[in-house]
């Protein structure tokens, strides 16, 4: 089979590779599209060896494992490939272990598991104010969502040349608003405290920074409780000038794969459930949310070229090119596979 390798640049190189064998709790995927993500060239800019950095898949189950009995081959499926394993989505095969893409579960995990903000099946009735930033990301866009079906308002959004986007999501008839990061600092941190005022509010204690560079995160603190709560979104990072008071951490969609460390406080006290489970949860319920309309997909673009295209779609992402839309590639667009 054809796949791509993202090396240092980014670059894309394409070899053949022989097709991978599922694990016992794995399913191998034929792939008909992939989504591509900021992550993968910053972690082939900075990783220590180049591979296959694809991660969002949709495509046609070609053979499972032993233990998976909730999909059959020949299903058609949205997936979301362990990040950095073997078998990655920018590639005719791909192996999975879970069904959604990774923007939305990212989002889950930063709102839920990082914030610890209620539950959509747990919705609040009271006003509870939520700094978005990045909103017209595909991150942002989903917590968005996700937010509101917590019904989690007023949204305070903050977007760029993606605001018209923006504006699908949001409810301003519950306070909602978008907030231009364009006009500048001072006047990007006067309008979250115009927001504020305008519903009646005196302070903002969450903070969800799916951008985390560029001074984004030093203009929430501006106006983020002294006690509040933030997450960002590019491990590593040191986020210097955050206020020890607040209370920061760190969203990675990895976890989702990851089971709860024996040896950490939670293993050693005893605890057998951890993010591995609240992805179990989440993918199934964004199976229905997105039967029901709950959610919808963040707008996409397909690259020409399939896996040739991979290399231009990570330079574009990586010069800031896209806002509101996502890079898709077709497989079959690959130059030297059948269709």
């Amino acid at each position: 089979m054809k796949e791509a390798i993202v090396h240092p640049g980014p670059r894309a190189e394409i070899i053949d590779s022989p097709v991978p064998e599922p694990g016992p709790d794995q399913i191998v995927t034929k792939v008909v599209v992939t989504g591509t993500n900021p992550k993968d060239w910053k972690l082939g800019d900075t990783g220590p060896n180049p591979i296959n950095q694809g991660d969002d898949i949709a495509g046609v189950v070609h053979a499972v494992g032993g233990n998976v009995t909730e999909f059959k081959p020949g299903d058609r499926i949205a997936a979301f490939h362990e990040m950095l394993a073997p078998g990655g989505s920018y590639a005719e095969y791909a192996v999975k272990a879970a069904t959604i893409p990774l923007a939305a579960v990212t989002a889950a995990i930063g709102l839920y598991e990082r914030l610890r903000l209620p539950l959509p099946w747990q919705a609040i009735t009271t006003p509870l104010p939520l700094i978005i930033y990045g909103a017209s990301s595909a991150v942002g866009s989903y917590a968005i969502q996700l937010a509101s079906l917590s019904n989690i308002h007023p949204i305070i959004a903050i977007a760029g040349g993606g605001s018209k986007h923006v504006e699908t999501l949001i409810d301003t008839k519950k306070g909602d608003i978008i907030v231009d990061y364009r006009n500048g600092n001072d006047a990007l941190v006067s309008g979250i405290k115009d927001a504020l005022q305008k519903n009646g509010l005196s302070k903002i204690e969450y903070a969800f920074d799916a951008i985390s560079e560029k001074g984004s995160y030093q203009n929430i603190c501006q106006v983020l409780d002294a006690h509040g709560q933030i997450t960002l979104f590019l491990p590593g990072s040191k986020f210097e000038g955050i206020p020890e008071t607040v209370t920061k951490s760190v969203t990675s969609c990895k976890c989702v794969f990851a089971d709860v460390d024996p040896e950490s406080a939670e293993g050693k006290a005893g605890v057998k459930t951890g993010s591995k489970e609240f992805g179990f949860v989440f993918f199934r319920f964004f199976g229905r949310a997105l039967q029901q309309g709950w959610l919808r997909s963040h707008p996409y673009e397909v690259v020409p070229g399939g896996l040739g295209g991979v290399e231009t779609a990570l330079r574009d992402l990586k010069e800031g090119k896209a806002s509101a839309v996502k890079y898709v590639l077709r497989i079959a667009d690959t130059s030297g596979v059948s269709r």
